[in-house]
């Protein structure tokens, strides 16, 4: 058991090492010289780790971006009530957790060998936080479940849930990267969906995101880093003009975070790290595709014949780079009205988590692009921010409030909340 927790931990718990075993196994079946799996291996690693050090830097300016827009519009933090909270469920739970995870990951290899969802789940942090959440829905609905009901109902549910997820959103992705190497394997899947979908239905296919017809004096914004830095400067540039001219304590805090730097400056500063963020992701991507998916022949022919690995969102950006600040800029138009409406309407402050808002507008954006053009992306991030929105306000008060509503408003994502009612009504029926 101990073994199995250590195994969760350090190799399902740290994606760089699990997919860079995964590469070299890969390579090694298919009989590479050594210098060729060492290679292989190594930029594998090196490009996941420089995608998640370009996810560091967007993560970084958007730490900066939300207290902003939350201050703008006066937000506060929305009052839980009574709850157990991540560290102590974390500290009674988290082994069943971990556990559920590995096994769950085991049911996911064994489906993809004996069905035809010929696909294996990478997405590492992701496993753990959506059976995290899924694991405080059912401690919530059904009291507290033995350790391993909890382990064997997750690991059921975990294992079904990675095989099917990426099989359900491959007709797209087979649109998005023209061919059928690579899935998604990530949580972000349903707002995918629904923005594909939309865009099918509402969009126009011909007007591409990334072949927009710009005049002659305006090309320059065919660079997605040029345009990712424009967009995301005057958000900045106007959230920055509002906080300086408030006389808050919160305007006061957020100004002081600059230091001697003026705000305003400092503020347009991040949004250039927010595109320089963008562009290190898509070059980590490109790295890391490159090593995987000739790797991962090997394991698809020898071990899981046909077998496609199912992998984190940022895989879909390189695809179309003006369609991910599209999906960005409709879910952020959406956040904005949803806060209004269901304040005024059910008196829940949304706390819209724009790292979560971003990562899935984006891909929902590229989607929504692949079947509707400009008009498919927007939607596609219009409704990342619907269902973000509700969700959140759904699963804080009905589906966990007694174990980790904390968690929700920051961890969870589409498909938790897309998913969290058939959990909870799944665990009231077997428990």
């Amino acid at each position: 058991m101990e073994f199995v927790q250590w195994l969760a931990n350090n190799v399902f718990g740290t994606p760089a090492i699990l997919l860079g075993l995964i590469v070299c196994l890969g390579l090694l079946i298919q009989r590479k010289e050594a210098n060729q799996v060492v290679a292989g291996t190594f930029k594998a690693v090196i490009g996941f780790l420089i995608i998640g050090a370009g996810a560091d830097v967007i993560v970084g300016s958007l730490n900066v971006f939300q207290p902003m827009w939350k201050e703008v519009f006066n937000l506060k933090e929305e009052a839980l009530g009574s709850f157990t909270g991540f560290d102590a469920f974390n500290g009674e739970y988290g082994g069943a957790v971990t556990l559920a995870l590995t096994l769950g990951f085991v049911l996911n290899v064994l489906l993809a060998r004996f069905t035809r969802l010929k696909y294996i789940y990478l997405t590492g942090h992701m496993m753990f936080w959506t059976t995290m959440i899924f694991a405080g829905i059912i401690i919530d609905a059904a009291g507290d479940v033995s350790y391993w009901q909890l382990v064997l109902f997750l690991t059921v549910v975990m294992g079904i849930y990675w095989t099917v997820q990426p099989a359900l959103t491959q007709p797209f992705m087979r649109k998005i990267t023209g061919g059928d190497q690579i899935a998604l394997g990530h949580t972000a899947a349903s707002s995918a969906l629904v923005g594909a979908l939309l865009g099918k239905w509402l969009g126009n296919r011909n007007n591409d995101s990334e072949k927009l017809k710009l005049p002659k004096g305006l090309e320059f914004l065919r660079d997605s880093n040029v345009i990712t830095a424009l967009t995301m400067g005057l958000l900045f540039l106007i959230g920055a003009i509002v906080i300086v001219l408030k006389n808050t304590p919160g305007a006061e805090a957020l100004v002081a975070q600059a230091g001697d730097q003026n705000f305003i400056v400092y503020s347009i500063i991040q949004s250039f790290k927010f595109a320089g963020g963008i562009a290190i992701v898509l070059f980590g991507v490109r790295l890391f595709i490159g090593e995987i998916v000739p790797a991962f022949h090997g394991i698809a022919t020898k071990i899981v014949p046909g077998a496609r690995p199912a992998l984190d969102c940022p895989v879909v950006f390189p695809y179309a780079p003006n369609a991910v600040i599209l999906g960005f800029l409709g879910a952020f138009v959406g956040a904005l009205i949803w806060l209004v409406v269901i304040g005024n309407t059910v008196a829940y402050i949304f706390v819209p988590t724009m790292i979560v808002l971003f990562f899935h507008a984006a891909t929902a954006g590229v989607f929504g692009n692949a079947t509707g053009g400009v008009r498919g992306a927007l939607l596609g991030g219009f409704m990342t921010s619907t269902i973000v929105a509700w969700g959140q306000f759904v699963m804080v008060k009905y589906l966990l409030p007694s174990t980790i509503p904390d968690t929700a408003m920051w961890a969870a994502d589409s498909d938790m909340f897309v998913l969290g009612p058939v959990i909870r009504l799944l665990a009231s029926i077997f428990y």
